[in-house]
């Protein structure tokens, strides 16, 4: 809002007739404020196509964003009060519609749009709502198989949760009652369209578990719109179905249309009729079935009996007095005890003759005859091994005496005997084998075999000349 000059301006005001007029002065707020009711007013509700980013829900439930082109960004809001009628989450990335008013945030000077709508582009937000919530559950094991429970084969009572003015409920008692009439079938009313829909079912079935003796509970109703089914997609009633210890059928709609509720109950139908035809099966079926299994018994029955019949006769045949089977036991006892002693005389007999054999194998093999034949051996091995040291040493002395007699024949001094002479070359006194490196003049020794001669080469002559 415009402030008074007085308020803003300390200076003296100009004189009327001064030619100079002042600039007008806001303060911040004042501009703000200015800035808040010329969007507001000029912007009262827009249509904005853009991609989220920047997306945060924190615990008040708000939703906050960034609204962005490839150019340029605006910050969004959404209330929780709008955004609990919203049926699915925003995501960073997704390319939208919104509806909603420019509003300034003047503590910060920040414009942004407020929001009260949002659909997605290329998709119905019904739909995304519908992918986010079973991917959502999905994820908790709320659709896993191993967790439903199994039908009974032929339920004694059964709970319809329904409109009870709906074509569903009329379609469903008809195929019972031709199927099998005296079914005992209690029906819970429950709107099964809008908002209150969802959280009757749900208190239905709590009833139905806690005052119900019911062996089924089927939650039905006929086919239309996404709009019209929607109840059957929220995520409390998925909850709901799991948590109850009766089983449920779901048979929303026709064949074609898959709600939340289908995917979490224990068995989905695609239409009531089809729920009828499936969870009762048809009487004059089973009277069918029974005479087969009846007449089927009675077969294996006579035959059995026929057996059994023959068996007694041929045991009856075999059947003795018990008198002449006792004579009998009594005379093979005897014949068992006669050959029992038999047995063990000879056994002991045996047994005698086999000790009198180690007996005499122990004699045999006394320890003092056997010190005896080893005291005998052990002398006679002394003797045969003096007798071959002594002709072993006997044999070594007489070969040493011919090794040294050979030595002596062929050492150098027997050849002196036999007139030959060593010839050494003096001072080294090495023998001479030739007259290689000798010179006359050189002083030489000859070794006869009674002594020595000194002798000087006068002259050296070569074999053959």
């Amino acid at each position: 809002m415009e402030t008074d000059n007085t308020d803003n301006i300390k200076a003296d005001e100009p004189d009327e007739g001064s030619a100079f007029q002042r600039p007008r002065i806001f303060t911040v707020s004042a501009l703000t404020g200015e800035i808040k009711s010329l969007l507001e007013e000029r912007f009262d509700f827009i249509w904005v196509e853009a991609e989220i980013s920047n997306f945060r829900s924190p615990s008040s439930g708000h939703y906050y964003m960034v609204l962005k082109d490839e150019d340029s960004q605006i910050r969004a809001v959404m209330f929780r009060p709008q955004a609990r009628y919203l049926g699915f989450t925003p995501e960073d990335g997704m390319k939208v519609i919104v509806r909603g008013r420019i509003s300034v945030y003047e503590p910060r000077g920040e414009y942004q749009i407020l929001l009260d709508y949002i659909e997605p582009l290329g998709v119905g937000a019904m739909a995304l709502a519908f992918e986010q919530l079973k991917k959502k559950l999905a994820a908790q094991g709320v659709f896993d198989e191993k967790i439903k429970k199994p039908l009974p084969f032929l339920p004694q009572h059964i709970a319809v949760i329904t409109s009870p003015t709906g074509a569903a409920i009329r379609d469903f008692l008809k195929i019972i009652r031709r199927r099998f009439a005296n079914i005992r079938i209690t029906i819970i009313p429950v709107k099964v369209q809008g908002e209150d829909a969802a959280p009757e079912m749900i208190e239905a079935l709590k009833t139905a578990n806690r005052e119900l003796d019911a062996d089924i509970i089927v939650l039905t109703r006929g086919g239309g719109s996404l709009e019209d089914l929607w109840a059957f997609n929220s995520e409390d009633l998925a909850l709901a179905i799991r948590a109850s210890d009766i089983p449920v059928v779901s048979a929303v709609g026709h064949e074609i249309d898959i709600t939340i509720s289908d995917l979490a109950a224990d068995f989905r139908a695609p239409t009531p009729s089809a729920a009828a035809e499936m969870i009762v099966a048809e009487k004059e079926g089973l009277y069918r079935e029974l005479d087969k299994i009846r007449e089927h018994l009675k077969s294996v029955f006579s035959a059995r009996v026929r057996s059994l019949n023959q068996t007694v006769i041929m045991l009856k045949k075999g059947l003795r007095d018990p008198k002449r089977r006792l004579a009998d036991s009594w005379l093979r006892l005897d014949d068992l005890n006669t050959r029992l002693v038999r047995s063990a005389s000879q056994a002991v007999s045996e047994k005698k003759t086999m000790l009198s054999a180690e007996e005499r194998a122990l004699l045999s093999h006394s320890p003092e005859k056997m010190i005896y034949s080893l005291g005998r051996t052990l002398i006679f091995n002394r003797h045969m091994l003096e007798h071959v040291i002594f002709k072993l040493l006997h044999e070594r002395s007489m070969g040493l005496d011919l090794l040294a007699e050979k030595i002596k024949t062929l050492g150098p001094y027997s050849v002196l005997e036999r007139g030959y002479g060593i010839a050494m070359k003096l001072p080294e006194k090495n023998a001479l084998r030739s007259i290689a490196g000798l010179e006359p003049g050189d002083a030489v020794r000859i070794m006869l075999n009674d002594g020595e001669l000194d002798c000087r080469i006068e002259k050296i002559r070569q074999k053959g000349s």
